[in-house]
């Protein structure tokens, strides 16, 4: 990569740059509020730029920086809630290690940055099988039969595939968790019709594990604990509505299934 020198207003510029971007990540991919504002923070400390001050929310990123050579810097982003991409968030934490170490100057920051925020996805079916293994533990863990992980492990397989490839990106949250809970409910309900499996509600609730925001619920806890209320709380919200989502779902799908054929 080719660096060009800059002046001291566009190199304040580019450091504030890089912690909106570093926060950027760790925000929308899952890490909580103190580590985000603190990896903010320590980008700045180390390139000297002593007058940056950061706000941040469970879905916003404001920060202003007084001392810029060049003038007052500001801005502020917007970053709607999702799920969590913890090799990102890992990444951006290994980024900010050798920063401290000397190995980057903020024009290869950047750069590092933008190759983190364009880590491409795990494929396809590797994620399918990812879900369905792990409902197919969850199930055995919470006291399942071997069989019961078997119908759990096909279950989380079709549910996941039923994700990817058709409705996620259609439908809101809480209607997709609607959706998948009352699909995997008619998976688990069908194979313990034909004699799969020994509890059908092991076989469920382990089904509905790859549903669950268990890192937006933990990152809520802990974003009050540490007294970041307002985060803390839109966090636990939008989880308590994918939980209520997937018990709806449960739910409607069972009280359908009662009055017909298949209970």
């Amino acid at each position: 990569m080719e660096l060009v020198a800059v002046s001291r207003g566009e190199a304040d510029r580019q450091v504030m740059e890089c912690a909106m971007d570093a926060g950027h990540i760790l925000l929308e991919n899952g890490a909580e509020i103190d580590r985000v504002e603190e990896t903010m923070d320590r980008i700045c400390r180390h390139y000297q730029v002593t007058g940056s001050s950061f706000f941040v929310l469970a879905n916003g990123l404001f920060a202003s920086d007084e001392s810029w050579s060049g003038g007052a810097f500001a801005d502020c982003r917007h970053i709607p809630v999702h799920g969590a991409r913890l090799d990102r968030v890992a990444a951006v934490n290994q980024l900010s290690r050798e920063m401290e170490e000397g190995l980057y100057i903020p024009q290869e920051l950047q750069e590092k940055l933008k190759a983190v925020r364009n880590m491409p996805e795990k494929p396809i079916w590797l994620r399918i099988l990812a879900s369905g293994v792990g409902s197919g533990c969850f199930c055995v863990l919470f006291g399942g039969s071997w069989m019961d992980c078997l119908v759990s492990f096909l279950a989380g397989v079709v549910l996941y595939a039923f994700s990817l490839l058709l409705v996620r990106e259609r439908l809101s949250k809480l209607i997709f968790s609607i959706t998948g809970g009352a699909l995997v409910t008619l998976v688990c309900t069908l194979c313990f019709r034909l004699g799969l499996g020994d509890s059908l509600s092991h076989m469920i609730v382990g089904a509905v594990i790859p549903l669950v925001p268990g890192v937006a619920f933990t990152n809520g806890i802990r974003d009050i604990g540490n007294e970041d209320y307002i985060a803390g709380i839109v966090r636990l919200t939008d989880a308590m509505m994918v939980f209520l989502g997937i018990a709806s779902g449960v739910g409607l799908m069972t009280m359908f299934l009662r009055e017909g054929w298949m209970w």
